[in-house]
């Protein structure tokens, strides 16, 4: 019998066990019905895998790049705020586990834990998630704290400027405490007429008006390579393109902001089409198997990241949570790989999957079928 979870599902539902309820809701939650949080896991289920035999498999690599860092699998850690609410340790348990992996961590802003002192105990690749704020002084400002932090890339959130309405958190009257990233700065009073849930002043501080030469301006005025998080549509993938990005994260913030929209899984590809390999393409949103992580490589994305699963490990084991639940879709994702007859991640490609049984071509009706008339 295992010890242990032995899949992200298994995690979640033993950190809800441990998670005070108002947190957990917090975390799992998404906007208004959470028509698109349901929607992520039927999509992904629906899309089906194509392997092949006779191939070569003894040696699976997973390596690849992102920014020029080369990290050992394509799994990275999504920017997501307050990680004390699940683990005392916070951001420095899950930097010291994306640090024994090998992998990306991306630090919010929203962080329990100061960025400098995220850095100070990181032993891998981390970058540094912030707005686009109105005072243009504090984007430089903040960018470059965490480039002089050892931060190695600027990831701008892009998707948070209207308030989100998220029902759980309102009925539990839920709000976040500030980070200490925004500690010793004038942070102007704001309300959104329902109970918050994001840290106090950090939504007033983003600029509403911002326009794609933010980009431009912003690329000039820093050396960290930046990379956009909340595209959904070819159309901004192709702006991104032209105004100095240098990598876009397909996301529609963990379903959290705006309802009915699609998977990220859906739109991924349109993303991919429109930038052209002008700049590298991630996405994340319902990432639990490595089946997940597989389908979207073959899409096009060059790695995904995750969010919530990341908490259900911190909830239960602090670092050696979130290290194990990032070896899980590693497995995953090797022994998918190898089933598959995909050595590498080079030669993963949309020959992999379908989504229309193969059924349909053969069980036609007889074309000279005729319906009986009521």
């Amino acid at each position: 019998m295992a010890a242990g979870p032995v899949n992200i599902f298994e995690y979640e539902a033993l950190a809800k066990e441990r998670l005070p309820q108002v947190e957990y809701d917090f975390i799992a939650g998404g906007g208004t019905d959470e028509i698109t949080l349901k929607r992520t896991r039927a999509v992904y289920d629906s899309i089906m895998l194509r392997p092949r035999m006779l191939v070569d498999i003894r040696q699976r690599d997973m390596s690849t790049t992102v920014q020029g860092q080369r990290i050992p699998f394509p799994i990275m850690l999504d920017p997501t705020g307050g990680h004390g609410r699940a683990h005392p340790d916070g951001e420095l348990a899950t930097v010291r586990a994306a640090g024994a992996m090998g992998t990306v961590m991306i630090l919010s802003s929203g962080s329990t834990h100061a960025l400098e002192e995220v850095a100070k105990v990181a032993t891998g690749p981390i970058w540094f998630q912030q707005y686009l704020y109105r005072d243009r002084g504090l984007s430089t400002q903040m960018a470059q704290r965490a480039k002089e932090a050892g931060y190695s890339a600027l990831c701008l959130t892009l998707d948070s400027t209207v308030r989100a309405k998220r029902e759980r958190n309102i009925r539990n009257n839920y709000s976040s405490p500030p980070s200490p990233n925004y500690a010793g700065l004038e942070l102007p009073e704001y309300s959104w007429g329902l109970s918050s849930d994001a840290p106090r002043g950090a939504n007033a501080l983003i600029d509403r008006s911002a326009t794609w030469p933010y980009l431009d301006w912003l690329a000039a005025n820093t050396t960290l390579p930046l990379v956009v998080k909340g595209i959904m549509t070819g159309e901004d993938g192709r702006q991104c393109a032209e105004h100095g990005v240098k990598g876009v994260i397909v996301s529609n913030h963990g379903a959290r902001n705006l309802d009915t929209t699609f998977a990220t899984i859906e739109v991924l590809p349109e993303v991919v089409e429109a930038v052209d390999a002008r700049l590298e393409v991630y996405l994340d949103g319902g990432i639990r198997r490595g089946t997940d992580v597989l389908k979207a490589l073959a899409l096009g994305a060059r790695a995904v990241l995750i969010g919530r699963p990341l908490f259900w490990g911190l909830a239960v084991d602090g670092a050696a949570g979130v290290q194990a639940v990032l070896q899980m879709l590693r497995d995953e994702l090797e022994i998918a790989m190898g089933q598959c007859g995909r050595p590498t991640i080079q030669s993963i490609d949309l020959s992999l999957l379908g989504t229309v049984s193969p059924l349909l071509s053969v069980l036609r009706p007889p074309q000279d079928l005729r319906v009986p008339q009521l």
